[in-house]
């Protein structure tokens, strides 16, 4: 009997915040902090803007994935305090109290609530850890809310760079607050704090009270039980600390609106007020303002320790500056890219050149004429490009990128790169895949399928069809190395940039289902582990031979048939309205493009033989070559890819991709090539 796999058990936190159930989450805090900088970092490839009712102070809105858990985060204009608010501040206030809630006091103003969903919640402040003292005065003020509250302490590399040593644990513990160490513009401690905030609404954790000095609330003692009435707790639906201290602080939107509701008992509140500031030694407003600053000052001092600024930064250090620096992560980022180019022209070439070219070399010279022979012979032939994905392109390219997975670079990459794939509506969790489609599509495909889901799944698989494969590639190079110099390479891979951006564009607002934000974990960095290594090799490699294999060798041997009884002139005349009509070319082209279905080396091959020399540029001028390139550049990758796409995408979409490979080839060909034909008459 086959011993059964062993399942791995991960306990499950509930509730799980899903679907109506989601969560959300406002980010607020001072200007400055890099509040935005870390709704940049989760967000959805389609942020709702607005403003809020009433003013111009704008908020983004978006979907969040936090594992399991569902959000719509919210980014809330800046604010320095929660006292003495300006119409246009109050309304952020406003939103954090009631949301779209509006309380039976704030019926009577126009506009209706300040946004138009529902409050959070949980609050996220975003703190710069440089200023740690100025925003803990606002902290104290948020923590009145009476809301979960998780606070994430931003710049963190900034304070170390500064000698600013501050314990976590410690102002957590004594603000009764999660509080997470962050970096937002390079990803650091930004899944931890999510989860966090997830974890306070699940365990329905609020901060620990952080109430006035005793002198002070022994004086507001009287006023304080004349405020906590049921009706004002009603009419308000304001948490009692927080409506007291704005009341006593002299705050002019809660006076107005007890004189509109409760004009009865303003006069006794006023007059209980100013008992209690007589018994100290200043105006209330300023002693409350005073003892606020005064018990955040303490707070800073309890928690922090200035020395000298860090000097012995080891390599992770160095590499979190190549890989996840806002500037230099790009050059990292590119120079993986260099290695995976590296790695596809270099290594996997050489790899090729000892297999599947040697097994065609060895095999050349065999050309059977009957039935039988030409059938096996396709079946070998299809064995054979069976290899020449697998042993050269597919595992090295795979393995390499797990190991960067491992490692920790991949996860970094994937950080860096993701507001520049928000501009195609995916995520940079897609940049795996797309590298791994510079050597061969088939497993790019595979690797798109396990990092995304839904929407976004269909956009990566269509877009990866674009990216020029091994190939394609080797196309490019052997012709348009040879017929039209390295200026017009390199314009030719310029274009696919272009189009793979350009048709991500078109593809995102095609799909209306808007994929939510990832919250993105940056991992710590280890060594790569041979055995997970090879294990997870061999899970995104299996569908090339259950899957594939057969499509491979089967079109293969379709092929051979049709060559065998002679179809050639026939294959050729229903090509022409494609290859001379539109495309320029001779009509012998018809057979070539069509065996690039099969797999794209053969065209090249076949063209030698359509053409009946080696030498190209004698049967072709320089325009045909660039028309001819573009074509193949752009059309169908091969049958094997289409194989995987039905798998991951289904028959819909994998049909879809086909027939937009085929339309985008045929219009940049054609167009390019009544463009570049004007040129040459013009020129002339």
């Amino acid at each position: 009997m086959k011993a059964s796999t062993p399942v791995t058990k991960v306990p499950l936190r509930s509730p799980v915040f899903r679907g109506a159930k989601h969560l959300r989450i406002a980010l607020v805090g001072l200007p400055n902090s890099g509040k935005s900088t870390l709704f940049k970092a989760v967000s959805s490839t389609a942020i709702q803007t607005g403003e809020l009712a009433g003013t111009h102070r704008a908020y983004g809105e978006c979907a969040v994935q936090i594992g399991l858990d569902e959000a719509r985060l919210v980014d809330l204009p800046s604010i320095h305090s929660l006292n003495h608010l300006e119409p246009d501040d109050r309304v952020t206030l406003q939103y954090l109290l009631w949301g779209n809630e509006q309380p039976p006091v704030a019926h009577h103003e126009p506009g209706g609530p300040p946004a138009p969903f529902a409050p959070p919640d949980v609050i996220v402040q975003v703190i710069d850890a440089t200023a740690l003292e100025r925003h803990l005065e606002l902290t104290l003020e948020l923590i009145q809310l009476g809301r979960p509250m998780t606070i994430a302490l931003n710049m963190m590399d900034e304070a170390w760079n500064k000698g600013l040593h501050i314990n976590v644990k410690s102002l957590s513990a004594q603000l009764g607050v999660p509080v997470v160490a962050t970096v937002a513009h390079m990803g650091h401690g930004i899944s931890e704090l999510f989860t966090a905030a997830t974890d306070a609404v699940r365990e329905a954790a609020c901060p620990l009270p952080q109430p006035a000095s005793q002198h002070i609330c022994a004086s507001l003692q009287p006023l304080s039980r004349a405020l906590n009435q049921p009706d004002i707790r009603t009419a308000f639906r304001i948490p009692h600390p927080f409506l007291l201290t704005q009341f006593a602080a002299g705050d002019s939107y809660i006076h107005d609106e007890l004189h509109m509701h409760f004009a009865d008992r303003l006069p006794e509140l006023l007059a209980l007020r100013s008992a209690a500031e007589q018994q100290l030694p200043r105006a209330l407003e300023e002693e409350l303002h005073a003892d606020r600053h005064y018990r955040a000052a303490c707070l800073y001092e309890a928690v922090t320790r200035h020395g000298a600024p860090h000097e012995g930064r080891g390599w992770r250090y160095w590499l979190d500056e190549l890989f996840l620096h806002p500037q230099w992560g790009l050059f990292g980022s590119l120079a993986v890219f260099a290695g995976v180019l590296f790695m596809v022209f270099e290594v996997s070439t050489w790899l090729d050149s000892i297999t599947a070219a040697k097994l065609i070399e060895a095999s050349a010279d065999w050309q059977p004429t009957s039935l039988l022979g030409v059938v096996s012979r396709a079946v070998t032939d299809g064995l054979i490009g069976l290899i020449g994905i697998v042993i050269p392109y597919m595992i090295p390219l795979v393995m390499l990128l797990v190991a960067l997975e491992q490692i920790g670079i991949m996860q970094r990459i994937a950080f860096v790169v993701d507001r520049g794939f928000h501009h195609i509506g995916l995520h940079g969790g897609v940049a795996v895949p797309f590298l791994l489609g510079l050597g061969c599509n088939v497993p790019a495909l595979s690797g798109a399928a396990n990092a995304t889901s839904g929407r976004e799944r269909v956009i990566a698989s269509l877009l990866i069809t674009f990216v020029p494969c091994s190939a394609r590639s080797a196309i490019i190079l052997a012709l348009g190395g040879k017929y039209l110099g390295g200026l017009g390479v390199f314009a030719i891979f310029a274009l696919t940039i272009i189009v793979i951006a350009v048709m991500g564009r078109i593809l995102a607002r095609r799909q209306r289902d808007i994929g939510p934000g990832q919250v993105q974990e940056i991992p710590a960095y280890a060594l790569p582990q041979w055995r997970r290594l090879v294990k997870e090799t061999w899970r995104r490699t299996q569908d090339v031979l259950t899957i594939v294999t057969p499509l491979l060798v089967g079109g293969s041997v379709v092929l051979a048939l049709l060559n065998h009884v002679g179809a050639d002139d026939v294959i050729n005349s229903l090509f022409m309205p494609i290859t001379v009509w539109w495309l320029g070319l001779p009509i012998v082209l018809g057979v070539p493009i069509l065996f690039g279905i099969l797999r794209k080396e053969l065209s090249l091959l076949m063209i030698y033989q359509a053409l009946g020399t080696f030498e190209v540029g004698t049967q072709l001028d320089w325009v045909q070559i660039t028309t001819f390139l573009l074509f193949l550049t752009f059309y169908i990758p091969c049958i094997s890819t289409f194989a995987v796409m039905l798998k991951t995408i289904g028959r819909k979409e994998a049909f879809v991709s086909v027939a937009l490979s085929v339309a985008v080839a045929l219009l940049i060909s054609g167009v390019l090539r009544a463009v570049l034909e004007v040129g040459v008459r013009v020129a002339a």
